[in-house]
């Protein structure tokens, strides 16, 4: 297999390519890590939202989120704020130190953006994110989860492993995914 041509090994490393120098440009220019970068822009989107909502929208364990929130807190990029529905819980929001800075992030995103199309034609740059959006919902839609008796039929770790080879190999072939 030839890595350089399978579509998820490129994807993934594509992604962590830009976040990797998305990570360092905004340590350099604003102070901030990717991840808190990360916060803001959904935080922006989802303001009043709790923590374990938060968490669950980033993908990560709330514990991890919590330490980071404490000390974007600190930092007094972001507030708790009580919920008037729930004692115990704490709703979060953008302070007026952050909302500036949110220009600054999508200006920094637009510029290693600009560096990762670099010899790419508006129109290629266009079909890609069209392309990458139409597989972007392909793989959102909701999958249906295994039948019982299915799952009962799977004896042994590895006809479950099995199981996902065949599946990853199915969905490849549906989409060409390796030419």
């Amino acid at each position: 297999m030839d890595l350089d041509r399978s579509f998820g090994f490129l994807v993934h490393d594509v992604a962590r390519l830009f976040g990797r120098r998305f990570n360092q440009r905004a340590l350099l220019f604003l102070g901030l890590t990717r991840a808190q970068c990360k916060v803001l822009g959904y935080l922006a989107r989802n303001e009043g939202i709790n923590q374990a909502g938060l968490a669950d929208l980033l993908e990560i364990k709330p514990m991890t989120l919590v330490r980071q929130i404490d000390r974007m807190e600190e930092d007094g990029w972001i507030e708790r704020r009580p919920d008037p529905g729930d004692r115990r819980a704490r709703r979060l929001v953008l302070t007026e130190k952050a909302r500036p800075i949110l220009a600054r992030i999508l200006e920094l995103s637009t510029e290693v953006r600009n560096v990762a199309f670099a010899g790419v034609s508006e129109a290629e740059g266009r079909q890609l994110i069209d392309l990458l959006g139409r597989v972007h919902g392909n793989l959102s839609q909701r999958v249906p989860p295994l039948a019982v008796h299915e799952l009962a039929e799977l004896d042994e770790p590895n006809d479950l492993a099995a199981t996902r080879v065949a599946i990853t190999s199915a969905d490849l072939s549906l989409v060409g995914g390796q030419r």
